[in-house]
């Protein structure tokens, strides 16, 4: 099942999509990793919108032990699939850890295992993996960020990009300066800043400037992330960094329109959605593609799949316009709920 936005008749088509993952001369959207919600099933399902240029799995945490080869394809799938999703969405393997030596072994692996791109993670702000010397703790130590990239481009192959992922900096904005030079010069392919320190969180306000500077001196593409939940919010984001790459994460699911506005924006799609993002949108045909690639990716049903739907479905009522999350929220099943979305099912008397 296809999501058409053009407006008419739907002839679905997956589109092409560049395997080269981000062009420095071409505009990108990019679907941002977020563990425990964009697995394998959401990323096919934003796949089929044609809207984003590549996704970025969950990351990959890298302690003791370099994982083998079954471990890569068990956490990214799409590694059995030439990188891709179902939907022809292209997928980079994104790896956390502190360890040069341990990251660079895992990348080589990640690429026996089918990775056609390596992001690396020094933006986490989770307090456990701070602790165990992982994530935006990185973003304390310079030049251990720059031996980390190093390591890793000189592990892969040369075709093989390898990105870094990175906040402003743990509790300061212009700590990104150095921390960006350190990635480039240790080989980064293009950066992704997310606009907060570690001591935010997910706390507003995102502050764009900073990335607006790094892209002025790095010398290599810039993908803008953090606080994108509407076309304005985009429109600001542009004219305050100057990007032309941009990753969308939490407003892109609280909003299925917004990916596909932003793509027209950029001009990486014809045609303009013809629906509007209001409290009676139409939240079924996204519900049953992910009910479906949970299905056919991992095999997943009962109670996990429902608890996956009321998932996407909260996050849109917290950060986008769905009212009906109450009346959804206590159902026990996945039809009962695939119903009360449903006007052509829903029982008489039910309401909104």
């Amino acid at each position: 099942m296809g999501i058409c936005f053009a407006g008419g008749a739907c002839s679905c088509v997956i589109p092409e999509y560049n395997v080269l993952m981000l062009n420095a001369n071409a505009p990108a959207v990019i679907l941002a990793p977020m563990d425990g919600l964009t697995d394998a099933p959401m990323r096919a399902v934003q796949g089929e919108t044609g809207a984003f240029t590549f996704a970025v799995s969950e990351f990959l945490r890298i302690s003791s032990d370099v994982p083998g080869k079954r471990v890569f394809i068990r956490h990214v799938p799409e590694l059995s699939n030439g990188g891709l999703t179902q939907s022809g969405l292209p997928v980079q393997v994104q790896l956390l850890g502190g360890d040069s030596g341990r990251m660079a072994e895992s990348a080589a692996v990640a690429c026996r295992a089918g990775a056609t791109a390596i992001d690396i993670n020094f933006g986490c702000p989770a307090p456990t993996v701070n602790r165990h010397d992982g994530g935006a703790t990185l973003l304390k130590h310079p030049q251990r960020i720059r031996e980390i990239v190093r390591s890793v481009r000189e592990a892969v192959p040369q075709n093989i990009p390898v990105s870094a992922k990175l906040r402003l900096g743990w509790d300061t904005l212009d700590a990104i300066l150095e921390n960006a030079d350190m990635a480039a010069e240790g080989g980064a392919s293009w950066l992704t800043i997310h606009g907060r320190t570690r001591a935010q969180g997910y706390a507003p306000p995102a502050h764009w400037e900073p990335i607006g500077e790094v892209r002025k001196r790095v010398g290599i593409p810039v993908v803008a992330n953090g606080d994108i939940w509407s076309l304005d919010d985009f429109h600001r984001c542009r004219d305050i960094t100057g990007c032309s790459h941009f990753m969308l994460g939490r407003g892109a699911l609280a909003n299925p329109l917004l990916s596909h506005q932003i793509a027209h924006e950029l001009g990486l799609i014809p045609h303009k959605p013809t629906e509007r993002m209001t409290p009676d949108f139409n939240w079924l045909p996204y519900l049953e593609l992910l009910l479906e690639h949970s299905r056919t990716i991992e095999g997943r049903n009962g109670k996990s799949t429902l608890c996956r739907l009321k998932q996407w479905l909260m996050l849109a009522r917290r950060h986008g316009c769905f009212l009906g999350f109450d009346e959804v929220k206590r159902l026990e099943t996945v039809e009962e709920l695939l119903a009360a979305l449903d006007p052509l099912r829903r029982p008489v008397g039910a309401g909104r």
